[in-house]
């Protein structure tokens, strides 16, 4: 499994979505499932999946898959 399918699986299981609706483009609070509580349980399955710690302007900043990849850059994660 690559980085960008273990991040897909990540949030897939953190939401509870499928991860056929885990693209690019996806967006904290556009789907009920990604709210401020999800959010907090997401970082921390990224955080453990990566074996990172997040800075809190990365988690305030991690508003989509996408910017996740880009933070993830940040701490030595290729995609």
């Amino acid at each position: 499994m690559n980085n960008s399918e273990k991040l897909h699986t990540v949030f897939a299981q953190s939401l509870n979505i499928s991860t056929d609706k885990v693209t690019d483009e996806l967006t904290y609070n556009t789907i009920p499932e990604w709210d401020s509580v999800a959010h907090m349980a997401l970082v921390a399955e990224i955080e453990n999946a990566f074996e990172i710690m997040m800075d809190t302007d990365d988690i305030v900043d991690m508003s989509s898959v996408g910017k996740a990849k880009e933070i993830l850059v940040k701490y030595n994660v290729t995609f």
